[in-house]
């Protein structure tokens, strides 16, 4: 490089080039799996009494099992000649729970499974190692990693484009109609909640399992907030005017909430018992509506307030007090990457290991044999669960092209495809407006490196300096809010 190169020199001297890859894969080795595990960590077979709760998960280096047994460890060009996968071995440990008691006497640790290796993570054996200490191991020292190897294929997951989950994007839609929506996203569940406002004032809320719009005064009834609460919530008059009017023209004002609730269940489930219909009603309000706010009973208060500054927000777009969000500006975008990819494959994978271990103890019971809670973990489910994904590119969400093989025509092509972004709309489709480059994209993405044709400016690559943050846990900003009364308690 010239000396007119020098900050550009420095940035990759200090930063690897596919550093966003290799540390977004470390968060998931690091936090991403053992918060998926607590996430489901109870198996409850239909045996009475009877229960396993699983703890914390431990992989160990990228081991190889010979013909004869033995095992050693292996190395990535090892893997790529003898067509093998490059992979760890899972250890989750296990408690026994009897009827409601935990047996700590017969906890232990189980094999469940094995997990793709990204090469140059931290759990990989090439990690921190010097060149000459590569070159010596057989590897190449100037191989930048960030990619897999299964079945001996190099295998790179291309980074997905998609809106930023959990919080508010209001846009304009046809017919003066105004849309606020959220795409509550939590470890196991992504619902898109949306309330919107017509042309006359009047607010509907969607979301998962209804097709129509519902009353948002119904909602924010059966969620437990008094009428005079929704109207005190807003501040701007014009605003608590469009609320008012909403209340006045609502059948649930003079609701209690258990009618409120009964009354959902009646749009829900028509023509059921009244009981399946209350329980119905509960689960939509819990587990449909912004469930990333929680999905018990107690959170159901704080989902009304953030309800009421949707409808807010779609006002005073409504009103112009506010301008419209871009869908198209970058701050309302997300960047999924390896460990981002991988915590959804794992998590899928890891949900039907659950039901396999559920129905293998229910079939030991039924066959009258000792229960046993290694011998009813079949490790293979979880592998072969992730391999197919990584070996074939169809992710979990329906996303295909996801695992790619990487393109090795030469070391330029071989670094492009590793900061590849992907966008998830359907390239037979115009998006014009998505394909544009967008002021926002510039030091972020390339402006002018996208492929010709169909995909033109929906597969795009990261600027050479760009670097993406790996995100945060929120629940300390949260809980810390709380404490100084920043944010009310729920």
């Amino acid at each position: 490089m010239s000396e007119t190169h020098e900050i550009l020199e420095s940035y990759l001297n200090s930063t690897p080039i596919v550093s966003q890859q290799i540390e977004s894969y470390n968060r998931f080795v690091r936090v991403g799996m053992q918060r998926i595990i607590d996430s489901q960590d109870m198996v409850e077979p239909d045996v009475s009494g009877f229960a396993i709760k699983f703890g914390a998960v431990r992989l160990e280096p990228p081991v190889i099992i010979e013909s004869d047994s033995s095992t050693r460890r292996i190395m990535p060009n090892e893997a790529i000649a003898r067509n093998l996968n490059y992979s760890a071995p899972i250890y989750i440990s296990y408690t026994p729970v009897v009827s409601g008691i935990e047996k700590a006497d017969s906890a232990g640790e189980a094999f469940v499974g094995e997990l793709p290796v990204m090469v140059k993570s931290e759990i990989c054996y090439t990690h921190n190692m010097t060149k000459e200490q590569l070159a010596k191991e057989g590897e190449d020292p100037d191989d930048p990693g960030g990619y897999f190897i299964i079945k001996g294929t190099e295998r790179v997951l291309v980074g997905i484009e998609d809106l930023a989950p959990n919080r508010i994007i209001c846009t304009r839609e046809r017919g003066g109609v105004v849309n606020a929506k959220v795409f509550s996203t939590t470890v196991n569940f992504r619902a898109r909640c949306s309330v919107t406002r017509d042309e006359y004032g009047i607010y509907k809320v969607l979301f998962p399992t209804i097709s129509k719009g519902m009353d948002l005064i119904l909602v924010l009834r059966a969620l437990g907030l008094q009428t005079k609460e929704m109207i005190e919530e807003i501040d701007n008059k014009e605003i608590k005017n469009d609320m008012v009017l909403n209340v006045e023209l609502s059948k649930a004002k003079e609701m209690g909430i258990t009618d409120a609730i009964m009354e959902i269940g009646r749009m829900s489930a028509p023509n059921q018992a009244k009981a399946y219909q209350e329980k119905r009603a509960e689960t939509q309000l819990d587990t449909y509506i912004l469930p990333h706010l929680g999905t018990k009973a107690e959170s159901r208060k704080e989902k009304a307030r953030l309800l009421i500054r949707m409808a807010e927000r779609a006002s005073l777009v409504a009103y112009r007090r506010a301008k419209a969000d871009d869908k198209d500006h970058y701050a309302n975008k997300r960047v999924k990457l390896a460990g981002d990819l991988m915590e959804e494959l794992f998590n899928n994978a890891f949900k039907f290991l659950m039901r396999d271990i559920k129905y293998h103890i229910e079939r030991t019971t039924a066959r009258g044999r000792k229960l046993s809670v290694r011998g009813n973990i079949n490790a293979d489910t979880l592998t072969e669960k992730i391999l197919y994904s990584m070996g074939t590119g169809s992710w979990p969400a329906g996303q295909t092209g996801v695992s790619q093989t990487l393109d090795r025509t030469n070391f330029m092509s071989a670094l492009a495809h590793l900061r590849r972004i992907k966008s998830p709309l359907a390239k037979k489709h115009p998006h014009l407006k998505a394909r544009d480059v967008h002021g926002t994209h510039i030091g972020k993405l390339c402006p002018s490196e996208t492929p010709e044709g169909t995909e033109v400016g929906l597969t795009r690559y990261l600027a050479i300096m760009s670097k993406v943050t790996v995100g945060a846990d929120t629940k300390a900003l949260e809980d810390k809010l709380r404490e100084l009364k920043l944010i009310p308690k729920s």
